[in-house]
């Protein structure tokens, strides 16, 4: 009995990843696919969103659809209840793959002594919030897209010489994944 339990775990540690990601992978599928019309192949929603997507980024550049967007930015930081979502999502995706990428000084913060956590210096002086001498740190939570920014002396934190990547997968795994 304890052989089956025991494979029975083991088998669920791997299918289950394999089967989420699957699913949520082919639901994004589905989902875009459903805003055609249905004479369209599968995947074709796909590939036009990605195409899309990479049109709008190339046409960023042209100094027409820049003021447009400087326009839509203006618009939408000015109004008050879609400045918070507008704002939060654009500096998220920002911080993880814009031009002012945040993620990218991983620090081990001092708790106490003996206790460490690990996260991301977000801004270096908080002078302008009478805070002189803090630092602004996310940490990010275990297993979530979630996490907190905590204010703490600069003295406690300490930088570490590691791959962004790997510290954010370390702390998103629950320190599990392999840095």
């Amino acid at each position: 009995m304890n052989w089956l339990i025991k494979n029975f775990l083991r088998g669920l540690v791997i299918v289950v990843p394999i089967a989420l990601t699957i699913y949520i992978v082919y639901e994004v599928f589905m989902r875009i696919d459903r805003l055609l019309p249905y004479t369209m192949p599968p995947g074709a929603g796909f590939a036009i969103l990605i195409a899309v997507i990479v049109l709008i980024g190339a046409l960023a550049s042209n100094f027409v659809v820049r003021r447009f967007l400087r326009l839509t930015d203006a618009i939408f930081t000015r109004a008050p209840l879609v400045r918070l979502i507008y704002a939060s999502l654009k500096d998220l995706l920002e911080a993880f793959v814009g031009d002012k990428k945040r993620f990218d000084r991983p620090v081990s913060i001092a708790i106490t002594d003996d206790v460490r956590t690990l996260g991301f210096v977000t801004q270096d002086d908080l002078g302008l919030l009478a805070m002189p001498g803090q630092v602004a740190v996310y940490m990010p939570f275990s297993y979530s897209m979630a996490g907190c920014v905590i204010v703490v002396p600069s003295s406690r934190v300490t930088p570490i010489a590691a791959d962004s990547a790997s510290v954010m997968a370390l702390i998103v795994s629950g320190g599990v994944s392999r840095v």
